[in-house]
């Protein structure tokens, strides 16, 4: 499943499973796995609902989730992840985006072959691949997409115009997305949207015109604000394409 989108992009995904064990400074010992794949990426189909973009952003070092899932909320969020396996892996090891929920054997983390891979030393990824499960310890990092703002694309299943899905993406930052709404202007009031999965949110019989949309944020030092992005979606919307929001989460 594609995206056709307004504006140029690049993608990246990850897959990742999180249950904490423990702590070390402002990281957090657990352990990673990664899933079986043909091409090393992500998949559409994950339960963030980012389809193809959750198969190819952040050049595909993506993972699924189970706990850091948050029931949708933590979709988009970024990870650094590195192994412990001795003499294998890198200091740094691998940046990663959350695009979907995975559940392994006491692991936080199933990565995509690509992220799994690139923890280890360039000469050692084979070794590493056969380990199957490895101990790691991560830490939520801020997500950076240059020279993109926050993103609405009209989910593929949106039928204009009597029910609108909208999936959120290039979320920058530590941020979490806790709530969209619509502005009713005949009504002069803000509607709220349904998180129907992941970090897809929809409603039925939106308003028609061009849509305001207005989402509350979570950011790395716990405060709570409203972000608004006005007319965002043009009167004419149309399922599949994204629309850039001019906004820009830090």
């Amino acid at each position: 499943m594609g995206f056709a989108f307004k504006y140029g992009y690049s993608l990246l995904c990850i897959m990742a499973l999180l249950p904490a064990i423990s702590y070390s400074q402002d990281y957090t010992f657990s352990r990673a796995t990664y899933y079986g794949s043909p091409d090393c990426l992500g998949t559409p189909s994950g339960a963030c609902g980012f389809g193809e973009y959750g198969r190819t952003v952040n050049d595909a070092n993506v993972a699924g989730v189970s706990r850091l899932y948050k029931n949708g909320t933590g979709c988009g969020g970024c990870y650094q992840v590195r192994c412990k396996a001795p003499n294998l892996c890198t200091d740094d090891g691998v940046n990663v985006v959350v695009t979907d929920y995975g559940e392994g054997d006491k692991t936080d983390f199933i990565l995509s072959p690509r992220a799994y891979a690139r923890m280890a030393h360039p000469n050692m990824a084979v070794e590493l691949i056969a380990y199957g499960v490895v101990d790691v310890e991560f830490r939520r990092i801020p997500c950076r997409y240059s020279g993109y703002n926050l993103m609405f694309k009209v989910h593929e299943h949106s039928r204009f115009p009597d029910y609108l899905a909208i999936i959120l993406l290039y979320q920058a930052g530590q941020n979490e997305i806790l709530a969209v709404e619509l502005w009713q202007e005949d009504c002069k009031e803000w509607r709220g949207m349904r998180r129907a999965y992941g970090a897809v949110w929809d409603m039925p019989n939106p308003p028609k015109g061009a849509i305001s949309l207005r989402f509350q944020v979570s950011g790395s030092a716990g405060v709570t604000y409203w972000a608004q992005a006005a007319n965002v979606i043009p009167s004419d919307w149309k399922a599949g394409i994204a629309y850039d929001s001019t906004v820009q989460l830090s």
